[in-house]
């Protein structure tokens, strides 16, 4: 596999640079900030445009901010579709919409370029090699570019065809930003009975592994296929309940309300995955 370009040396697409520079992968970079480099570690000056980023590389990792600037540094004279040839891969991690990712795939497969969707997490740590890459494409696209990925994340993974990896990156952020507001609802709670918010957290970080994620039960068996694991689910529902009762009590005492729980409470067949099993009895 040839060497890699990267466009857009904002936090990730730094740090991807810096990696790929330590690995000896990069061979050029763009950004409109003509001294962007300057202070990044073995990363060579930017170039005049991203085409001529396209024209020293043969996977073009493309870390701009939204599908408008991933058009713009693709597009026109100066794009890096204009140096589109066989064998090229244009890797994206921006975060875009799926309707995005589509406009942005139909220009790449009209120049004849295959375009390897990757959502990465991990931003802080994109110095130090420390990004996780959820990646969508063909598994030869992959292959083509796997060392590069490998070149600037700690994990790649898989996630399925063209697109499954935008969609991975969407629904880890629905986990992210969903887990924010059950967070700001507990804190409603703390604040309203004295409780110490940071001793919670401390609790929460330590009892972690053993409670388990926000994917437990979505990664187990089918209940409907299996007596034993709607008996756990159905368990798990009546626990679930039972403390989404005495949450919202709680906050009734307070004058308070709490739509995320309370929307889980109501929809507690569904959450657990027992709807198709108990819905009629419900």
């Amino acid at each position: 596999m040839g060497k890699a370009g990267v466009i857009g040396l904002g936090q990730i697409g730094a740090g991807v640079a810096i990696c790929l520079a330590r690995s000896n992968q990069l061979a050029a970079v763009y950004d409109i900030r003509p001294d962007a480099s300057d202070t990044l570690d073995g990363v060579p000056a930017v170039l005049s445009s991203p085409a001529a980023v396209a024209g020293e590389a043969d996977v073009i990792v493309i870390a701009v901010v939204d599908a408008k600037q991933t058009i713009s540094v693709l597009s026109g004279p100066n794009g890096v579709l204009a140096r589109a040839r066989p064998g090229m891969t244009v890797v994206l991690v921006a975060t875009v919409s799926i309707e995005d990712l589509n406009a942005i795939r139909r220009l790449t497969e009209q120049a004849g370029v295959e375009l390897v969707d990757c959502g990465v997490t991990g931003g802080p740590k994109s110095r130090e090699h420390g990004l996780v890459c959820l990646v969508g494409g063909s598994d030869q696209a992959i292959d083509r570019v796997r060392p590069v990925l490998d070149g600037f994340a700690k994990h790649v993974a898989h996630m399925g065809g063209p697109g499954s990896g935008m969609a991975a990156k969407i629904a880890r952020n629905v986990i992210v930003f969903g887990g924010l507001r059950a967070g700001y609802e507990a804190s409603i709670l703390c604040r309203n009975a004295g409780v110490d918010i940071r001793q919670l957290n401390e609790v929460i970080e330590a009892s972690s592994e053993s409670v388990g994620g926000p994917l437990m039960l979505a990664i187990r068996d089918d209940p409907s296929s299996s007596k034993s694991e709607a008996a756990v689910r159905e368990y798990t529902r009546s626990l679930m309940v039972k403390d989404l009762d005495a949450a919202i009590d709680l906050a009734h005492s307070y004058g308070i309300s709490l739509p995320l729980i309370e929307l889980t409470r109501r929809t507690d067949l569904a959450v657990v995955g027992l709807e198709a099993v108990l819905g009629e009895k419900a």
